[in-house]
């Protein structure tokens, strides 16, 4: 069982890419009021979980175009392995036993007019730009029709589209390991090191249009261990420790930033037992 607690920061640089599309807003890059990046905590925890299945374990939600087992909806899955279980404490044992993200994340299962709710040990915010974004949109075109047009000689309506892209951002992404909730679920040591390998490596398989390879990556990640269970100081206090230039508007490269940790209170919080360790993404 996990023994300490966790909290980690993560650095995630964006060139012309879309990291988060908005399906409310014609699939644009999220942005808050004031103009700065968003990734959800859903879209982050999808890329995990991709992650995770890449390694090889066992995930219970799965993407549609990653499915492996022939079942395209949450139900099937449960019943191929649960159906008429009517035990809840052993469903939900066996779930936890059997899928890694629900271990890490939780899940509400809701099947055969079951209602049992897991709360996950792994929590992750809302990943937010250092700065606001630039945004441009193209309109683009396709060379050949997709539905056959009336005319022959002229192109369907399926013709005409948008893309957006983020020209460049850094985004920092927060997280925490409870203690606790990974005793209730069985998140353990070897879990933890999945996910902390998962995080490193982000984006890989994880291309497509709006994500060319090589535009999204991984750049930073402090990985904070404390000393007991309940933690040395509060993750606010740890979300607090990361500082950057915030005088230069014109950033264009990871380095203009020069992000670090606050020393005079890293060595404080080091004091009371907590441990940093500095990794980069791969």
């Amino acid at each position: 069982m996990i023994e300490n607690k966790i909290d980690f920061i993560a650095t995630i640089v964006v060139n012309n890419a879309n990291p988060n599309g908005d399906p409310l807003a014609g699939n644009m890059p999220r942005t808050d009021s004031k103009g700065y990046g968003e990734m959800s905590d859903v879209s982050i925890k999808r890329k995990i979980r991709n992650r995770m299945q890449d390694f090889g374990h066992e995930i219970f939600v799965k993407s549609r175009d990653r499915v492996d087992d022939d079942f395209y909806s949450l139900e099937e899955r449960y019943l191929e392995h649960f159906k008429g279980n009517k035990n809840d404490l052993e469903v939900e044992k066996g779930v936890l036993e059997k899928w890694l993200d629900v271990r890490a994340f939780g899940q509400v299962i809701t099947y055969e007019k079951k209602s049992i709710g897991i709360r996950g040990p792994v929590s992750i915010g809302i990943a937010k730009s250092l700065d606001p974004v630039e945004i441009t949109s193209m309109q683009i075109t396709r060379s050949t029709n997709g539905m056959k047009p009336k005319n022959e000689k002229s192109r369907s309506s399926d013709t005409m589209g948008t893309k957006h892209v983020v020209e460049f951002g850094t985004y920092v992404i927060h997280g925490a390991v409870n203690c606790f909730y990974a005793e209730r679920t069985g998140f353990n040591e070897e879990d933890l090191n999945v996910l902390k390998e998962a995080i490193q490596t982000l984006f890989i398989n994880d291309a497509s249009s709006a994500r060319p390879e090589g535009s999204m990556e991984v750049k930073d990640i402090y990985w904070f261990k404390h000393s007991s269970k309940i933690g040395n100081v509060s993750s606010a206090k740890i979300k607090g420790l990361l500082e950057w230039d915030r005088e230069n508007d014109m950033k264009e490269q990871y380095e203009d930033y020069n992000l670090r940790l606050n020393e005079e209170k890293l060595k404080e919080y080091e004091a009371l037992g907590l441990k940093v360790e500095q990794l980069e993404g791969i």
